[in-house]
């Protein structure tokens, strides 16, 4: 019996906060005191949890400049909104577009928005909320090489010419802050390509300068960078995968220390994953050899066998890529996934595992010397860690320990 049966919980997360606290102080030793951390905490948290998450990382600031030198990085305004709901008192960038009918909502929640198309500068220019006196803060993104969001180099002429108004005191816009994003920092092979993207930030802010637009806040750092290239610090760093502790990219940290060259000297950081997924067993049966297994019969035991049902499938998260080459851990030992994993459950093979029902079985996480990690699942799974634990079902229980 697990703990977490009297729950009645079939399966459930468990997220180490002291993990979340390590990654989060090592990367704030990183960065210089004035230097702001934004918390990416969209897309429920990486599936840690967004709310959860949010007021387990702001539970580490002490005083009104912690609260303001910790931001929140969110993907869409219903995200935002949650935050402030749950009390988050720390600024909040919306990465993602906004409707333009959600501006007030934004202006009145203090939430700042990413602007990085004409169409929505144009928008701003018919905002209008006679209601309130505050200001709708806004950042620029400059698309840099990323080519995905973002102003180019060839449109600061017309961006200045339509940014000039938000600067008139009458206005109800400000241009709070500019950024741009990388789109390869953590290919140390390459590192010529982020340098590029940097330069390029860098000629955007000195083209704005030159027009009398400065922005307080200029950020461009992802994980990797903030880890490989100091230099593009600048106001403020965003942190996702990092915090959460998983790794960056197969080259830099697949199974143990990413090891990477920081201004000469060697920087250490172990990726330590704070998140754990777990299920039980709710069936046992033994199998004659030869019997075949699943929807559409696609596996056939090779001998006698003692299979185990677990009760979560791909409607909980896990991917069916993993069908008869994944495995899952039950007491310390390997379980094969045998056959197609189905909707709501999979069966692994037990043969030789000492296991009864209501037994845990590990996803991801440790089980006795044995550990099963986002990356190895996502490698089997022909994808990336950021997938695998983005897609864990939001309405499965979290537990914070």
């Amino acid at each position: 019996m697990t703990k977490y049966q009297n729950k009645r919980l079939r399966t459930w997360i468990e997220i180490e906060t002291s993990i979340l606290e390590q990654n989060y102080q090592f990367f704030r030793g990183l960065v210089k005191k004035d230097c702001a951390i934004m918390a990416v905490v969209k897309s429920n948290g990486y599936g840690h949890g967004l709310a959860e998450t949010a007021k387990i990382l702001s539970s580490y600031t002490n005083n009104e400049f912690q609260v303001l030198n910790l931001w929140f990085g969110v993907d869409n305004i219903e995200e935002a909104l949650l935050l402030r709901k749950n009390g988050m008192r720390n600024p909040i960038l919306v990465l993602g577009w906004t409707f333009p009918q959600d501006f007030r909502k934004a202006v009145l929640n203090n939430i700042s928005l990413t602007v990085s198309d004409f169409e929505t500068i144009e928008a701003l220019k018919k905002f209008s909320d006679s209601k309130t006196r505050q200001k709708l803060k806004i950042h620029l993104k400059i698309d840099t090489g990323m080519r995905r969001q973002g102003f180019l180099m060839s449109d600061m002429p017309d961006l200045t010419e339509c940014l000039t108004n938000f600067h008139n005191p009458t206005e109800q816009v400000e241009v709070e802050g500019i950024f741009t994003h990388f789109s390869s920092a953590s290919d140390i092979n390459h590192p010529e390509i982020a340098l590029k993207q940097i330069e390029e930030f860098k000629k955007a802010l000195a083209y704005l300068e030159n027009q009398r637009i400065k922005p307080k806040i200029r950020h461009c750092a992802n994980t990797a960078a903030t880890l490989l290239f100091p230099e593009s610090h600048f106001d403020m760093v965003r942190v996702g995968i990092g915090l959460y502790g998983l790794s960056l990219s197969e080259s830099l940290c697949k199974d143990g220390p990413c090891t990477m060259i920081v201004q000469g000297p060697s920087l250490q950081w172990q990726a330590k994953p704070a998140l754990s997924w777990k299920t039980i067993i709710s069936e046992i049966k033994n199998l004659p050899k030869a019997s075949k297994i699943g929807y559409d019969l696609t596996e056939t035991v090779k001998r006698d066998s003692k299979i185990a049902i677990l009760p979560i499938g791909y409607w909980h998260g896990l991917p069916r890529l993993l069908s008869r080459v994944g495995y899952v851990l039950i007491n310390g030992q390997k379980a094969k996934i045998l056959g197609n994993i189905s909707m709501d459950m999979t069966a692994v093979d037990i043969t030789g595992i000492d296991a009864k029902i209501g037994d845990e079985a590990v996803l991801i996480g440790k089980s006795g010397n044995l550990e099963i990690s986002a990356d190895e699942i996502a490698s089997a799974a022909n994808t990336i860690n950021y997938e695998i634990v983005t897609r864990i079902n939001p309405l499965i229980q979290r537990m914070y320990l």
